[in-house]
């Protein structure tokens, strides 16, 4: 599929956008639970484009913590475990969103 094909473009649009919603919740994490259903819709949204599910699931498992600090460090370990899949396959550029 070309890059500038609509499909392609889709999906640039939901990694970028699933990306915005997981790094909100990296900013909110330290002080409440973000395992709200937008951030399970956005690691979802992922999954297919992740080789390793690690991350994902991690996100998800930290997100629910009780503890502050074990989820803070959870949610921002996966994150940054998730970028750098997305940025190894060629799925994801740090772009602003329009």
């Amino acid at each position: 599929m070309p890059a500038s094909s609509p499909s392609a473009r889709h999906q640039r649009v939901v990694i970028a956008l699933s990306v915005h919603i997981l790094r909100a919740g990296v900013s909110r994490c330290s002080d409440a639970r973000v395992d709200g259903v937008e951030v399970r819709l956005a690691l979802r949204c992922l999954l297919q484009h992740c080789p390793e599910r690690w991350p994902l699931e991690l996100y998800w498992d930290a997100a629910a913590q009780e503890n502050d600090i074990g989820r803070a460090q959870g949610v921002t370990t996966a994150f940054n475990g998730i970028v750098r899949q997305l940025r190894n396959v060629g799925r994801y550029e740090d772009v602003p969103l329009l």
